[in-house]
């Protein structure tokens, strides 16, 4: 005859263990649908979006550099020239610099001219605005066109055959780029003045 030992008395519930509740009966659940295999989702014209998009990005881009280079053009290069250093190497070739060319090119200066016929000199005065004509052999050609005249210089002491035929000296008030001409015209050609 075996001997089977006795069952193991139960266990008695640790103070810290939660007390065990009975679970909620359990219904019946629907069995489970299996999900429908599909293709990935693609939104049409994505591409084109993105392209025109990039595309309306550039024209924004260059727009807003067309406003810049047109503000710069606009404020002149006076700005420019306050930006720059005055021993700037290129201040030299900035358009106020031409300006300032041209307006001494403009600017009158005096100029002494050796007309042929002393006579015509005498009648002149101070304030008559004369054309300064030069001829050589059957040409003629003007030189100077509304000359004032500065001043009239009085004859050296001489015969007055030797002084009309050296002409006499007026004094003219002229561009300088037109005081070069004369200063040309009067070593090739004899001048005269008509009054203006």
């Amino acid at each position: 005859m075996t001997h089977t030992p006795p069952p193991p008395p139960p266990a008695s519930p640790s103070p810290l263990a939660p007390p065990v509740r009975d679970a909620p009966p359990v219904r019946d659940a629907p069995p489970p649908c299996p999900v429908p295999h599909f293709s990935p989702v693609r939104v049409r014209g994505g591409r084109q979006r993105l392209r025109r998009l990039l595309r309306h990005r550039r024209r924004a881009v260059a727009v807003g550099l067309a406003v810049t280079a047109a503000t710069l053009v606009a404020a002149g290069p006076r700005d420019a020239e306050r930006a720059r250093p005055p021993g700037h190497p290129a201040a030299a070739a900035t358009p106020s610099a031409d300006a300032e060319q041209r307006r001494r090119a403009a600017a009158p200066v005096t100029a002494p001219v050796r007309i042929a016929d002393a006579e015509t000199v005498r009648m002149l005065h101070r304030g008559d605005r004369v054309d300064v004509v030069g001829a050589d052999g059957s040409t003629s050609r003007v030189v100077a066109a509304g000359a004032r005249v500065v001043e009239v210089p009085e004859p050296r002491e001489s015969s007055a055959e030797s002084a009309s035929e050296a002409g006499a000296l007026v004094v003219l008030s002229v561009p300088r780029a037109t005081a070069a001409r004369l200063a040309g015209a009067g070593a090739s050609m004899r001048l005269a003045v008509t009054l203006c």
